[in-house]
Formats: structure tokens, C-alpha cells, sequence
């Protein structure tokens, strides 16, 4: 056993999972136990292929609001959660985390404004919505820098090629701090965080691949090296 506060996540299928859309998804429908062992574990993977759901799932399961924030948050503003949380199991480990959240981009502005309303009362906190999305996501972000589980989704559609390596740059020294995210995400930046774990949800089942070997990287490089070509050939296809 390490001494990460996540060690598992298992799935057991039951009549919710399989009468639900969730038993279509190859890469869950084959899930059983997913172990972690780094402290930055990436989901990657294609557009529909469950990443998202699990770290809902897992959220939920850890007591997280489903639209973000931490464990003192209780707001809804629409509820069209998967239900895949009543079907998981979590190891956890032998500490608890100091803090946790759990992130997605969209709905970050409910987060903002709900941070604002409970722990604003004295003005020590940023004004969130005075600053751009991406600025008052990493800033939320960047608040917590002590050893917890932090869930993230896709939050490199909130910010910027640089901001995206602020960003990787606060995992590795949040991380080397005793902290363990699990992120799901598309970006190449955040994917190369040295001694991560990436998990590709693609081919109908979760497991590790290499840097090199995951669809972002790939098709970026693809792009960036002959982005001639790639268009040529892309707008005779179209």
C-alpha cells in the first residue's frame, strides 16, 4: 500500500449501472478495480469514452458537490448526474486529506460565486468575477497548496497556453508536497507533468500509455511539425 489518499476505485455493476446509458460506455463497462499509484494521475482519452463520468463518479463518492468546490459546498443548479457514484467503492488511505475539491470549467463561475458568498465576509479573498475566467480558476486553484485530493475536469479549457504551464508547475509542486490530483484532460502542456500517470480510457479499457502514445500529444505534433499538409489534407477530405 502507498500512502496516497485515493488507492482505488472499484466498480460494482449493479441494476442502476446496467439499465443506465453507462453500461454503453466500453472503457466502464469494463472497469472492475483502477489502482493509483502516482500522485498526479491523468484520465485521457477521446470525447465520450467516460473519463469525465468516473471523476464525477468519484467526486460524488468522496463527498464533493457534483458542480464543484470543496466539501462545504452544497449549491445545485442542475442536476444531471450519471449515478455511476452508487456503484463505486473507494480504497482509501490510511490519512485523510487536509483539503480536497473538485473542479470542471463550466460551471466554475457557480464555484466563484458561491466562494465569494461563504468565505468573503472580510474581503481577503480575490474578487473572482472581477477577474477573467481563467484568471479566477487558477487563482482558486493556487489557494490550495497543502497535502489533499483534488479533482479537476478539462481545466485547460479555462486557461491559456501559459497558464497552462502555471498550472503544471503548481501540480508538480502541490504534488511533491504530498498532494494527489486525478485530472482529466485533452492538453498535451498538462499531460507531459513529469512523474505523472496518464490512463487512457480509449480502446474499450482503462490503462497506462506513455506520454508519446496518448491522442493529444500526437495530433498537436502531427499539426505543429506540418500544419500545411495536415490542413491540406484535412480540407480535401471535408
Amino acid at each position: 500500500m502507498n500512502d496516497l489518499f485515493l488507492q482505488s476505485v472499484t466498480l460494482s455493476r449493479n441494476e442502476a449501472f446496467d439499465t443506465s446509458y453507462l453500461k454503453e460506455i466500453e472503457a466502464l463497462r469494463s472497469l472492475k478495480t483502477l489502482s493509483f499509484s502516482r500522485r498526479i494521475t491523468f484520465f485521457a482519452g477521446e470525447n465520450g469514452t467516460g473519463k469525465s463520468t468516473l471523476l464525477e463518479a468519484i467526486a460524488i463518492a468522496s463527498g464533493l458537490n457534483p458542480e464543484g468546490g470543496t466539501k462545504n459546498y452544497s449549491f445545485s443548479t442542475y442536476d444531471d448526474y450519471s449515478g455511476l457514484a452508487g456503484s463505486l467503492r473507494l480504497s482509501k488511505g490510511p490519512i485523510r486529506p487536509r483539503q480536497s475539491y473538485f473542479l470542471r470549467a463550466e460551471s466554475f463561475y457557480n464555484v466563484a460565486s458561491a466562494t465569494m458568498e461563504k468565505y468573503n465576509d472580510d474581503g481577503w479573498l480575490p474578487d473572482y468575477h472581477a477577474q477573467s475566467h481563467g484568471e479566477s480558476f487558477l487563482s482558486f486553484i493556487q489557494r490550495y497548496d497543502r497535502p489533499g485530493l483534488y479533482l479537476m475536469d478539462e481545466p485547460e479549457a479555462a486557461l491559456s497556453p501559459q497558464r497552462q504551464l502555471t498550472l503544471l508547475l503548481h501540480l508538480v509542486r502541490t504534488a511533491e508536497a504530498g498532494a494527489q490530483f486525478l485530472i482529466a484532460t485533452h492538453s498535451p502542456i498538462l499531460l507531459a507533468a513529469p512523474e505523472a500517470e496518464i490512463l487512457s480510457f480509449d480502446d474499450g479499457e482503462i490503462h497506462p500509455v506513455a506520454y508519446e502514445e496518448t491522442g493529444s500529444y500526437r495530433i498537436t505534433k502531427l499539426f505543429l511539425e506540418n500544419r500545411e499538409g495536415f490542413l491540406r489534407e484535412l480540407l480535401r477530405e471535408d
